[in-house]
């Protein structure tokens, strides 16, 4: 019955409408879900980035590194030193230049697996400024066939639409998720379970040095006649000695002084014999894994996976940074260019990255004795534009 239903309404649509098969499927299934339950946007930020140092220093090394990448705006003729889009991405918005915009974007995009640009003010051409916005507070509002027709932001008990029918003002970029259809991956969610044992860990290490003159333990009162049992008095001068005088880190390392057929039974387990330094670098290496940062780059011991730091540091910008930021970069580039109506892309200058100058070197050096390759080919191998005679920038 179901099938029919999608099969009789497909019949029914103009011939001349485009849309994915599956589109309405997709909004019948997806509607009103919530996206991060059980692990929110918001709890993950807290535990993740604000609450552990790993997490923190992984999104901000990732957000940082790829905000700096110069970028380049050309077509298949020239590269633009002045153009709008450039100047708009010099300064985006009053508060904001390029760097700080794109790193708000990257940490978004890492935290959430969502990241959301606002344009304003590109009703008759390129827009005004570019804002990035908060992904716990936005909602996608999927039409019938599937795609988002609005966007919601909610501060409280405000909302604001932004309706994607009479334009585009609002670019969403996004991770891939297997299983959601309008939102993104976190990489902070994939490391949920080794952040919790991360933070379980330092939470242990804290009330370990809160209490490091007590360990687990009992003491135990036997009597002179070998019958145990305190009276009300001494057991309250006892645990107020303890309180006094072997509680808490100031106290770490005082002797016990133990009278009147006292005793101390130690118990449970040493943090060597639980291996807790062990658990914990393993936790941070699976954060670090989770966001693909070299654990080399955090200085977590006992990995060895790369040879030198510089090999380390070269394979985080090969193999994280530059797809990060040449995916956004040319997404953002080419929502930007529907306001102005040129076919322009928007890339990293690798030539300007210090991480891959040796990469570089070798392959303009390969090009360059490449003889059988006309002038033209090698730029198009180097990414860079074929130049026109006589064309200036525009």
């Amino acid at each position: 019955m179901l099938f029919d239903f999608f099969r009789h309404h497909e019949a029914e649509a103009a011939p001349e409408q485009k849309a994915s098969a599956t589109g309405r499927v997709v909004s019948w299934h997806s509607a009103g879900r919530v996206a991060w339950s059980p692990r929110d946007t918001v709890s993950l930020t807290r535990t993740g980035f604000s609450g552990n140092p790993v997490g923190y220093r992984c999104v901000k090394l990732i957000a940082e590194s790829a905000a700096a990448l110069p970028l380049v705006l050309q077509d298949g003729v020239h590269r633009y030193e002045t153009h709008p889009l450039v100047s708009l991405l010099k300064a985006p918005n009053p508060a904001q230049g390029r760097a700080e915009l794109f790193e708000a974007l990257f940490g978004q995009m890492l935290l959430s697996g969502n990241g959301y640009v606002e344009a304003v003010g590109g009703e008759s051409g390129v827009p005004l400024e570019l804002h990035v916005l908060r992904s716990d507070r936005m909602n996608v509002v999927p039409g019938g066939d599937g795609w988002p027709v609005a966007y919601e932001y909610s501060v409280g008990n405000r909302k604001h639409r932004f309706d994607m029918t009479a334009g585009q003002p609002i670019c969403h970029l996004r991770n891939f998720h297997p299983q959601d259809d309008h939102y993104g991956f976190s990489p902070l969610q994939a490391a949920a379970m080794a952040v919790d044992v991360h933070n379980a860990a330092s939470r242990w290490s804290k009330a370990l040095l809160d209490n490091a003159a007590r360990p687990s333990g009992a003491i135990v009162y036997k009597g002179a006649d070998g019958a145990g049992g305190l009276s009300a008095d001494q057991y309250d001068r006892l645990v107020g000695e303890m309180e006094t005088h072997h509680q808490g880190a100031r106290n770490a390392g005082r002797p016990m002084l133990l009278e009147g057929g006292l005793d101390w039974k130690p118990m449970g387990f040493s943090p060597s014999d639980m291996e807790f330094q062990k658990t914990k670098e393993a936790a941070a290496r699976e954060i670090a894994l989770a966001f693909g940062v070299p654990p080399m780059l955090l200085g977590i011991q006992g990995d060895a996976t790369y040879s030198n730091y510089q090999e380390a540091n070269r394979a985080f910008y090969r193999l994280t940074v530059l797809p990060l930021a040449t995916r956004v970069a040319q997404s953002v580039g080419a929502w930007l260019t529907k306001f102005s109506g040129e076919d322009l892309t928007l890339k990293p200058d690798l030539d300007q990255v210090p991480a891959l100058a040796a990469e570089r070197d070798a392959q303009w050096a390969r090009v360059q004795a490449a003889d059988f390759l006309t002038q033209a080919e090698k730029r198009r191998l180097l990414g860079l534009p074929v130049e026109a005679d006589g064309a200036a920038d525009e």
